[in-house]
């Protein structure tokens, strides 16, 4: 893992993974909006798959925090 940047492959993961399938819209954001619009049909297939497809952002979240982290401790 690179020390200087870390979060390089949660980054690359996130913006494939985490977006796909990309048309008509990225799919996280799709299920997104489902659960702010009430999540009325939402069955277990679909949070597990809002799981799936939101890891990738998450791990990416947490390695900018550990990052930041980092660099508040060398100052």
């Amino acid at each position: 893992m690179s020390k200087k940047l870390p979060f390089i492959t949660p980054l690359i993961i996130a913006l494939t993974l985490g977006l796909a399938p990309f048309t008509p819209e990225p799919h996280l954001l799709g299920k997104i909006r489902w659960i702010a619009g009430g999540g009325i049909g939402m069955g277990g297939m679909d949070y597990f798959d809002l799981l799936l497809h939101g890891a990738p952002w998450l791990w990416l979240l947490i390695r900018l925090f550990q990052w930041g982290l980092t660099l508040t401790k060398k100052e």
